[in-house]
């Protein structure tokens, strides 16, 4: 049995990240709350999604004896020229909650045409070890943006982002469905072929 920790405190990913791991044979899966103690405060002050990922499970995995799985992730507008990119989750502020980044994305949004609306949601996951990396996985889906929020499920800009060929944006489909479209879902099925490796 392999333990792994996933080094998150935003609650909503953690669950999804769980749920996507649970799956996984001889793994045990592990968040910082069941650690005694917390590994120090990582600053993402990377330019890219995996340069955040890859900071975050290193620094963790020196402090924790196991695997280190670390993602960093975030929604890529075409119209605002990548925005809000690596600052997805403190886009309207620091600590800002959904609402005040979805707010605001639809405020820079309001005067540009549906079919300009295009965008990506982005996911870098990173696998260290003691101090180092042993890989990194992306994953991407392409879509595009509504005018007004929908649906009742999912975290961050689910309610705004339709991916291509479906008729429901993330929040209104299940967390199951979901994972097996999204790209923490297609970042994780590329980290299960891999993972055996160091099991």
């Amino acid at each position: 049995m392999t333990n792994v920790l996933i080094a998150t405190h935003n609650k909503n990913k953690r669950k999804e990240l769980k749920t996507l791991l649970n799956g996984f044979p001889d793994v045990k899966v592990l968040i910082l709350d069941d650690l005694d103690a917390n590994p120090p405060i990582i600053v993402e002050d990377g330019k890219t999604f995996r340069q955040n990922a890859v900071k975050k499970a290193v620094i963790t995995s020196e402090f924790f004896d196991g695997l280190v799985l670390a993602d960093d992730s975030g929604l890529e507008v075409e119209a605002l020229h990548g925005r809000p990119g690596v600052r997805s989750a403190r886009f309207a502020r620091v600590k800002a909650t959904d609402r005040e980044n979805n707010e605001k994305l639809l405020k820079l949004l309001e005067k540009i045409p549906a079919k300009s609306r295009k965008a990506r949601f982005v996911c870098s996951i990173a696998l260290a070890s003691k101090g180092g990396l042993l890989e990194s996985f992306e994953g991407k889906v392409e879509g595009s943006l509504l005018d007004e929020p929908r649906g009742k499920n999912g975290f961050g800009y689910d309610p705004l982002f339709v991916p291509d060929g479906y008729d429901k944006n993330f929040a209104e489909m299940t967390a199951s469905y979901k994972n097996r479209i999204s790209h923490r879902g297609r970042a994780l099925m590329k980290l299960k072929g891999s993972i055996k490796k160091y099991i």
